[in-house]
């Protein structure tokens, strides 16, 4: 028998020679997850002997990630913004970016909240459901081209206790909406081109759904479709929210002006890089 030590140490020297990022953090994580313990747990008890049970319920998920299957969809859930969303191959993975937009809206919409919000290629539901969790008034709209990322939305939403909050719309963007109007409409569209998709990490291009990521040669062709139309779906004063990739927001501003935006704004994220674009309709 060997020590829960020394499966780590195992494990971290595995993912290692793997090039998994993070490598020793991801093994704790599918340790504590294989034995149903926080990983804090772990550092409580690394001489304690695993059993052939324990060791079994490791291995496949330990091969699982040397061939570099995203860690969500080994444990089957991401953390985001306070939520524990169920995760799998039916639609893109959260990412922490995508959080601190979430903070921005909190923030930026605090004293006049909006009522109406809607979330355009939704996936898990991460941002819509935040979204109705940070703004219990509104009336949220998930929109995704996959009705197998809305199912995931779906459960994800049931789990989170806003299911009755938010509704589910299966579209091609706005294609679906008719003439609904909001007041805020955010969206984490696709944005890598292709170039892009080829050097992404194998997590990402062997594992994530290129249709979710990938946007034409320069990355903007959905831009284009939604900041073209957005008008015709938001209030007079009315937001539209974008997280984006870098070096695009020149592009997005001449797009959202020749739109018809009456106000445009450029944020940075945590590293400092452009990844926040917002535009606002004049009143």
């Amino acid at each position: 028998m060997q020590s829960l030590l020394d499966i780590l140490q195992k494990t971290t020297a595995f993912f290692q020679q793997k090039g998994v990022p993070q490598a020793r953090l991801d093994a704790e994580l599918i340790l504590a997850h294989a034995l149903g313990c926080r990983r804090l747990d772990l550092y409580l008890q690394f001489e304690r002997l695993l059993s052939d049970d324990e060791l079994a319920a490791m291995r496949p998920m330990v091969a699982r990630r040397g061939k570099r299957e995203p860690l969500q969809y080994i444990l089957g859930e991401a953390h985001f913004h306070g939520l524990v969303l169920r995760a799998d191959p039916r639609a893109l993975i959260p990412r922490p970016e995508t959080e601190e937009l979430i903070e921005l809206l909190a923030s930026r919409f605090a004293a006049v909240p909006p009522v109406s919000i809607c979330d355009l290629g939704t996936g898990t539901g991460a941002i819509a459901l935040s979204l109705a969790t940070v703004f219990p008034q509104a009336q949220v709209t998930a929109v995704d081209a996959s009705s197998a990322a809305l199912e995931l939305a779906t459960e994800n939403a049931r789990a989170a206790g806003v299911a009755e909050r938010v509704r589910f719309v299966e579209s091609d963007w706005f294609g679906a909406l008719g003439g609904e109007r909001f007041s805020l409409i955010v969206s984490n569209p696709p944005y890598l081109t292709e170039q892009e998709w080829e050097q992404a990490e194998p997590e990402v291009r062997d594992w994530e759904p290129q249709s979710a990521l990938t946007a034409g040669p320069d990355g903007l062709d959905d831009y284009r479709k939604i900041i073209a139309t957005a008008p015709a779906h938001l209030d007079a004063g009315g937001w539209l929210a974008l997280e984006t990739g870098i070096a695009q927001h020149a592009a997005l501003e001449e797009l959202a002006r020749a739109a018809g935006f009456a106000e445009v704004e450029s944020l940075p994220d945590l590293s400092k890089r452009e990844r926040f674009f917002l535009a606002r309709m004049g009143c």
